[in-house]
């Protein structure tokens, strides 16, 4: 029973990440997990795009980006920050309903760090993952943001005939994206004390060891350990009713998407932690720090439910275990 409930909450921290990546690992570094050394889109020129950018990045570098698309014919219809993508599953099957709504059918992943700018473009997969592993995508990398844009002019004019016509002047970004289906809950769910809960494997030996301790040390309820990649429509069938879910990204980035309020910018988020049982903390985080942040679902309604507190902390560990603290305090469990 405990092994079985390991697994829901391996499955659920492999959403986090793409193709077996540790959750570890910086959000967008699952595009090393693309085969870079392919062409343009073939049909880039003629098709909508969403980018996707390092947060990073000025408003004015965006505008630059922007005017050069709109040169070359790239039809970019939406624009959000990097780590957005592939924060959860959850969140990345949500883009991937809204690519396929608004007929997206390319990405542009604009990337900025201490070397310089990379730029890659690959097509949408059209299923829930948006991209599949070792999928072709173009890619120019440059010290310098100009060089990458006249690379991209240079290499579609070259190769593609435009016909994309109506383009956007200035980058379109905060278009809102919902992954949560169901009732927002800012709750524990206290049908869990008698509905089993699925918890996700890693597929990581020592990633999954810990979390199978962890669960097994302080989660009190029924749960089931499961493999990495099942559906959820699977874990139903397992007869697992809720399911642990975890979003890896930047702090801020991770409230937005859950729904908290964010009319209070805040340079720091106030997580509770608990380093000791029935001894909560308060720990500041900063905004733009990569954190994790468990909550509980109800697989069939897709009701969420975040906990009383905001919990988040910097290691999926710790971010565990406080939910699940959190939870035993909540509902008077020991």
């Amino acid at each position: 029973m405990r092994s079985t409930i390991l697994s829901a909450l391996l499955i659920v921290c492999c959403a986090i990440t793409t193709w077996g990546q540790l959750p570890e690992e910086a959000p967008p570094s699952w595009i090393n997990g693309l085969n870079l050394t392919g062409g343009l889109p073939e049909k880039l020129l003629a098709t909508r795009s969403a980018v996707f950018y390092s947060h990073t990045l000025s408003e004015k570098e965006l505008d630059e980006v922007q005017k050069t698309f709109l040169q070359t014919g790239i039809d970019a219809v939406a624009y959000y920050e990097l780590d957005m993508l592939m924060a959860s599953k959850d969140i990345t099957r949500t883009f991937a309903d809204y690519f396929t709504k608004r007929e997206i059918s390319n990405l542009i992943l604009l990337e900025r760090d201490e070397n310089g700018y990379r730029l890659s473009i690959t097509v949408v997969d059209g299923k829930e993952d948006v991209v599949a592993p070792q999928q072709m995508a173009w890619s120019i990398s440059n010290r310098v943001l100009p060089e990458v844009l006249k690379s991209l002019y240079r290499t579609a004019a070259n190769q593609q005939k435009r016909l994309n016509l109506l383009i956007n002047d200035l980058p379109e970004k905060d278009l809102p994206i919902n992954p949560i289906l169901g009732k927002r809950n800012e709750f524990f769910a206290i049908d869990l004390k008698v509905d089993p809960l699925a918890v996700p494997k890693f597929g990581n030996e020592q990633m999954d060891k810990e979390l199978e301790e962890i669960i097994k040390n302080n989660y009190p309820l029924k749960y089931k350990l499961t493999e990495p990649g099942l559906s959820e429509k699977d874990l139903r069938k397992q007869g697992s009713l809720y399911i642990m879910c975890i979003v890896h990204t930047r702090g801020a980035v991770a409230q937005k998407l859950l729904g908290y309020d964010m009319s209070k910018v805040e340079s720091s988020l106030t997580s509770v932690t608990y380093p000791e049982p029935g001894k909560p903390e308060v720990k500041n985080i900063p905004g733009n720090a990569p954190i994790y942040k468990v909550y509980f679902k109800h697989i069939d309604s897709g009701n969420v439910f975040l906990g009383t507190k905001w919990d988040a902390d910097v290691t999926w560990q710790q971010a565990l275990i406080n939910h699940i603290r959190g939870l035993k305090a909540e509902l008077r469990i020991n």
